[in-house]
């Protein structure tokens, strides 16, 4: 139990989290052993909206899986259905659709369990503090209760879940904490199918099938914002690739000319990295590649954009920063790098801890290079290319 991942968590976010988990584990009891048992009719539209959305997911999942996409994340689906739950189903019966995203997380064999344990969590109080506020043995009708519901639902669940991210990650920006504007759409579209689905469901069970084919197009539509960020995420590190932080970068750039900001171009290089790959296997390469990427995150400042270039060079764009400021952030960046220490595996398979890495860093400003990004990146690359002459370890100013 001591190794597990969950214990890294800093200790206001442990706290929280944990909070959170037992939480939910003590509504979900009071809910089972409260809750009078269903009736024919009950346990006919949870048939229907259960069966729905496992022919959906699991369809769907297949469909992926014989096309070689990556892993998905049914997150809309769930919503979907959940929220039909809400509306159709009493409370020990919601209890059993909870097992949807469980059952997912189980056989997704995710590394980092405890962030799915904390997401379900998070997923189940929303779902019953929504059921509280429409009607707790038997939810209001109508179509002012039901926006009520899923405005709640998607609310309540979007907070717990952002503050748990905030408190994991101060430094996290909101994009990372409370999603990108696509999310949002999508979650009110998944509440919205689920709102009608239930409502259906609590007429006639059988025409909650219907719902089938919003909920598959929805599914599909979800993973349209983990794509992308794939695509514009380098996979060994997590940052921006280098074609994404080109795109970024000029459009900082153009926007900082017009409002005469400076700006600033830090490129690093490690030194002497083919010495780990050919030493300690290329295993170990990649390992510190990640702790530096998470290490850059961690020590530039608020709104400066990291990326890789490739290989064992990486780039960040300094907005708001004049040569002094852009100088420190680069000597702030090279210390951490010089303190570093990470835990890998060696060739032969015994743990190793990998010490003593160095970066050289070049750093242009606007002041001096003007505002084109080409212009920053060469007169960069020079001052690294002096940085390594003069004996690595070292930052160097075009």
């Amino acid at each position: 139990m001591r190794d597990w991942p969950l214990w890294t968590l800093r200790r206001s976010a442990l706290a929280y989290w944990l909070l959170i988990d037992t939480l939910a584990l003590a509504v979900v009891v009071y809910v089972i052993v409260s809750s009078p048992r269903p009736d024919s009719d009950e346990i006919a539209r949870f048939g229907a909206i259960a069966g729905t959305a496992g022919a959906v997911i699991i369809g769907s999942s297949i469909h992926s899986h014989r096309m070689g996409e990556s892993e998905r994340n049914p997150w809309a689906a769930h919503l979907c259905y959940l929220t039909a739950g809400v509306i159709a189903l009493p409370c020990n019966l919601l209890v059993l659709l909870l097992f949807g995203p469980a059952l997912h997380g189980v056989l997704a064999q995710r590394p980092e369990s405890h962030r799915w344990v904390f997401t379900l969590s998070a997923t189940a109080l929303s779902v019953f503090a929504t059921r509280y506020l429409v009607g707790w043995a038997k939810p209001a009708q109508g179509l002012v209760v039901m926006v009520f519901g899923a405005a709640v639902l998607l609310v309540v669940r979007a907070g717990l879940i952002a503050v748990g991210l905030k408190l994991r990650s101060p430094r996290a920006s909101a994009e990372e904490v409370v999603g990108e504007p696509i999310d949002a759409v999508l979650g009110i579209v998944a509440v919205s199918i689920g709102g009608l689905m239930g409502f259906v469901a609590t007429t006639t069970p059988v025409h909650a099938l219907m719902a089938a084919a919003p909920m598959a197009l929805l599914e599909r539509a979800a993973q349209l914002p983990q794509w992308r960020r794939s695509a514009q995420r380098d996979a060994k590190t997590g940052l921006a690739n280098a074609v994404h932080w080109d795109g970024r970068a000029r459009y900082e750039l153009a926007k900082a000319r017009t409002r005469d900001r400076p700006m600033a171009v830090m490129l690093l290089d490690l030194d002497h990295f083919k010495r780990v790959n050919d030493r300690i296997g290329h295993l170990a390469g990649d390992a510190a590649l990640s702790a530096i990427a998470l290490l850059l995150s961690g020590t530039v400042r608020r709104g400066d954009l990291v990326g890789r270039f490739g290989g064992e060079e990486f780039v960040v764009l300094l907005p708001d920063a004049e040569p002094a400021i852009a100088r420190s952030v680069a000597q702030r960046v090279r210390h951490a790098v010089e303190d570093l220490a990470v835990t890998t595996v060696s060739t032969d398979g015994r743990e190793h801890l990998l010490t003593g890495l160095t970066v050289s860093i070049g750093v242009a400003t606007t002041q001096r290079f003007g505002y084109e990004l080409p212009d920053l990146l060469v007169a960069a690359d020079a001052a690294l290319l002096a940085a390594k002459g003069y004996g690595r370890n070292l930052v160097e100013m075009a």
